[in-house]
């Protein structure tokens, strides 16, 4: 156990998002992502666990990109299907703990955001079962102070 870091974070993610570099990404997946049939190398599993809560422990040690219009970007619904707001809202109210500035998520269509979770340095599959529950997190440079 480390003073200071959530003991929500296994020994195994905070390895990848020590490893990571400025741009890299990484995606928390809902527990429907089909992240080991998408050939990605680094596939973390986080069972039990919700997105929400991971985001909490994660963005106080991650650096968002500050370069891009949207550092996190989620799943567009598929024509005909809706979004359950409170999902997105729950994200956002934890994200703007640490990073105030960000209003709003960028969206991926369905196929796009797999494509886009292929080239991630890592997929974190978590328990969540909300519809649309991904998101992918861009990683920015660590301030020198």
């Amino acid at each position: 156990m480390l003073k200071g870091i959530s003991p929500l974070l296994s020994p195994e993610l905070l390895k990848v998002l020590a490893e990571m570099g400025h741009g890299d990404e990484i995606v928390l997946s809902d527990a429907h992502f089909p992240a080991h049939s998408l050939g990605v190398e680094r596939v973390i599993r986080a069972d039990g666990l919700r997105v929400a809560p991971l985001l909490q422990a994660i963005l106080p040690l991650f650096e968002l990109d500050a370069y891009v219009e949207y550092p996190l970007v989620t799943m567009a619904p598929v024509p005909g299907d809706t979004l359950d707001p409170a999902v997105e809202a729950s994200y956002l109210a934890v994200v703007r703990q640490t990073n105030p500035q960000i209003a709003q998520f960028g969206r991926e269509e369905r196929f796009d955001f797999y494509q886009r979770a292929k080239q991630a340095y890592a997929i974190v599959v978590t328990g969540e079962t909300a519809k649309y529950g991904n998101i992918i997190l861009k990683k920015g440079v660590t301030p020198v102070d």
